[in-house]
């Protein structure tokens, strides 16, 4: 956004130079992010007309001119602009000025003639980029006025670095509230009157899609005169916003978009056949564009078409057909409110960005579109005549944005801030922006104006008061009280140590997004339950992820993808799952495997990794816990896990996670090639230990017994373990199993097991027959729970 700073100043017009009202404009989040100074080094520069113009007798390509200043003889000028020519009103610099560019006027001689002053360009006064030609004044410039006072200089352009959620300061008239609130000013509101009815010209409207356009508006000018020119006035404010006068139309329309932030278009009334009406485009429908391009248009698009063809491409440009030319006497203008979300990103697919696109896409003040009309066409009657016609709305209020009253807390303002802003200062600053303030015993009820799309919460009106009272006045002290020094308890496993086991181990960490795309979740059979995000940043970052899994085994692709022959991962995070108010978090640890078993080496095992050693690396972040709850293996039943070679981990009879091969199908949808074990498990059921205590060591011999133990193929060995011992009791102190077989001699779905018991008490030594006891109570624990019988 880019205004001059005497037009900002006719609005409202602080008590502060220049350099404090950009200050206090940056402090206040408007960010100025340049100021271009127009105007300084002029003293000397006047008002100059060419009296006489003359071919330079020595050069092909120069004039010698008579140059009128108001008093005594005229001045002889050499000049080389190719637009210098009798009756050309320029500015001129006189001898001894000295211009904004460094340049000094001397008295001088080109090729042999006498140049007593220069015809000077827009870019040589610093006024503007053009150095095409001299600078072009109207046939009404006084002759012999200083420039700088015929000009109203000095001025600035100021550039703002506007943020998406204040689209009203787009226009002078937005930004002038902030102002007078920052400063505690005036404001002058722009010139709104209503222009009366003197043409019975019409043109009807009709709205074919409300939701994108709630409201639109027009209004038929009759008998315009085509040939005149934009005052200077006017001109000199586009120029000075960065924009290039064109013709008076034309620029009218620009001047209120800058203005009161209202984009709006002239149509050339003779051109257009029939009503208005605003629709979506058809698949397929092209429209010539004003920049000479041709838009090819679907039903995304939003449109303003007349009887039989669309005329501009609503909220970006208008079509080059119904566009105002130097003929135009009649004209029909446009002002309308557009959805931001029917505006938004259609420039950006066609390639374009215009100022109303721009403004659109943010936002435009629903309120704003009848005050702009009629502004628009004052302007109009005032500088090239004709007659206005009705004005003529359609609008679907229903589908208009509603602003509703935000409640402001005294108590919050000030937890917030860390300190008290008056209740006097705090309604001065809300009323000078705008907003309808009711004072209550809580603090306040207010209503934003329409054009504040950014105020909804509670929160914005804080920022609002503190941006207008100024940040720099916000304490910057560090909170005080006492600090409670939080202690991990001695039961629980601390994170860094089970890393720092599966580090050791081999493994590497990864770390993956905690957001996916919702076809990973399915592939896993993991998406019942996922949380989506209202606003995903792709969609392959769409869901919040309900498994540590999708990820890394992604991860262990890419880094096999990248000849990476032995791949361990692991990765210690949250998962996140529906829950009945808000998503529930999960801390979770997983890891995945493939390759080698062990490193390459001359003298290593070369066997691939399998089942049990994934379960050995559980095993050994179980060990760290300590804990004397039992961990049972059982048989798992889960889509993405191989139904024979995985198993659901359970500790102290609850459920805690999955280890085990994945499933082969799983694997082909993801174009593995070879297999992959992982496991993941709860992260509070892993670290969950008990404190450890000091105890005696027996002074008493062991006693060991080797028994071998037929049992069904289904019972697994976790199962048979848990029943040994509840059936021995403290008096075990160790059970292995140091074979297994299956085959003939046992009939089919039995296997053998043979087990080491190794028996030891703390008082006493065990005799053969406490031994023996201890083995019959084993035997017949595993005949009656697991069906087992002793091997004969």
């Amino acid at each position: 956004m880019k205004f001059s700073e005497n037009w900002l100043r006719d609005l409202v017009n602080p008590d502060a130079d220049r350099a404090e009202l950009c200050h206090r404009l940056t402090m206040a989040g408007l960010e100025v992010e340049g100021v271009q100074n127009l105007g300084e080094g002029l003293a000397g520069v006047l008002v100059g007309e060419i009296v006489a113009c003359e071919k330079h007798p020595n050069a092909d390509k120069l004039r010698v001119c008579s140059v009128s200043i108001g008093t005594g003889e005229p001045l002889q000028i050499v000049c080389g602009a190719p637009n210098a020519a009798l009756g050309l009103k320029a500015p001129v610099a006189t001898i001894g000025a000295n211009l904004p560019n460094g340049m000094a006027i001397k008295q001088a001689a080109l090729r042999g003639v006498d140049s007593f002053g220069m015809l000077c360009s827009a870019k040589e006064l610093g006024l503007d980029a053009d150095a095409s030609g001299l600078m072009e004044l109207p046939t009404d410039a006084p002759v012999g006025a200083a420039l700088a006072d015929y000009l109203a200089l000095p001025d600035a352009s100021i550039e703002l670095k506007m943020t998406p959620n204040r689209p009203d300061c787009l226009g002078l008239r937005g930004l002038a509230y902030d102002v007078a609130a920052l400063f505690g000013a005036p404001m002058r509101e722009a010139d709104a009157a209503i222009v009366p009815m003197t043409s019975a010209a019409v043109r009807p409207v009709t709205l074919a899609a409300t939701a994108d356009c709630p409201r639109y508006l027009g209004r038929v000018v009759e008998g315009i005169d085509p040939t005149v020119v934009s005052p200077l006035w006017l001109k000199e404010r586009l120029r000075r916003a960065g924009l290039r006068p064109i013709s008076a139309v034309v620029d009218i329309t620009a001047y209120v978009m800058l203005e009161l932030g209202q984009p709006m278009h002239a149509f050339d009334n003779d051109r257009l056949d029939g009503g208005i009406v605003v629709r979506r485009a058809s698949a397929g429908e092209t429209l010539a564009l004003l920049d000479g391009s041709d838009a090819k248009l679907d039903p995304q698009f939003l449109v303003i078409a007349d009887a039989t063809r669309a005329v501009a491409l609503a909220g970006i440009m208008g079509g080059l057909d119904s566009r105002c030319t130097d003929a135009t006497t009649n004209v029909f203008l446009e002002s309308a409110y557009f959805s931001p979300p029917a505006i938004m990103g259609r420039a950006r697919k066609l390639g374009m960005h215009t100022d109303a696109s721009h403004r659109f896409e943010r936002g435009v003040d629903p309120e704003l579109p009848r005050a702009a009309l009629e502004r628009a066409t004052a302007l109009l009657l005032q500088i090239a005549g004709g007659k206005a016609g009705a004005v003529v709305e359609a609008v679907a209020p229903e589908q208009l944005p509603q602003r509703t009253a935000v409640t402001l807390r005294r108590a919050r303002l000030g937890r917030v801030l860390g300190m008290s802003v008056a209740d006097a200062e705090v309604e001065r600053i809300l009323r000078a922006l705008g907003m309808q303030v009711a004072a209550n015993d809580a603090g306040w009820s207010v209503t934003p104006p329409s054009r504040r799309f950014d105020i909804e919460i509670e929160e914005d009106l804080i920022e609002e008061v503190v941006r207008v009272h100024g940040y720099e006045r916000v304490p910057t002290r560090a909170p005080s009280g006492q600090l409670r020094l939080g202690l991990a308890p001695e039961v629980q496993v601390p994170a860094e140590r089970l890393r720092a086991q599966l580090v050791a181990r081999g493994y590497f960490e990864a770390v993956c997004y905690s957001f996916v795309a919702k076809e990973w979740l399915q592939r896993w059979s993991r998406s019942e339950g996922s949380v989506a995000l209202a606003n995903p940043l792709s969609a392959d970052l769409a869901v919040m992820r309900t498994s540590l899994l999708p990820g890394l085994v992604e991860a262990l692709k890419h880094n096999l993808n990248r000849q990476q022959e032995r791949v361990r991962l692991f990765e210690l995070a949250r998962v996140f799952e529906r829950g009945v108010d808000a998503p529930r978090e999960t801390g979770r640890i997983a890891a995945v495997v493939c390759g080698r078993a062990l490193p390459e080496h001359w003298g290593g095992d070369k066997r691939a990794v399998d089942y049990f050693d994934l379960k050995a690396d559980l095993e050994n972040l179980l060990d760290l816990a300590g804990s004397d709850r039992s961990v049972e293996y059982r048989p798992l039943d889960r889509k993405e896990f191989h139904p024979g070679r995985s198993a659901e981990v359970f500790i102290g009879g609850e459920s805690v996670g999955f280890v085990g091969a994945l499933n082969p199908r799983l694997l082909k949808v993801l174009d593995l090639d070879q297999d992959v074990y992982a496991f993941e498990l709860d992260l509070d059921g892993l670290t969950a230990g008990r404190l450890p205590a000091a105890a005696e060591l027996s002074r008493f011999p062991q006693v060991r017994r080797d028994i071998a133990v037929v049992l069904p193929e289904e019972v697994s060995w976790s199962r048979a373990e848990s029943v040994v011992r509840a059936a021995i009791g403290d008096a075990l102190r160790e059970l292995v199993v140091f074979d297994r077989y299956a085959g003939t001699g046992l009939g089919s779905g039995l296997k053998s097991l043979a087990i080491g018991l190794i028996l030891q008490d703390s008082y006493r030594t065990l005799t053969d027959q406490d031994a023996d006891h201890f083995v019959a109570s084993a035997l017949a624990a595993l005949e009656r729970e697991c069906g087992g019988r002793l091997r004969g």
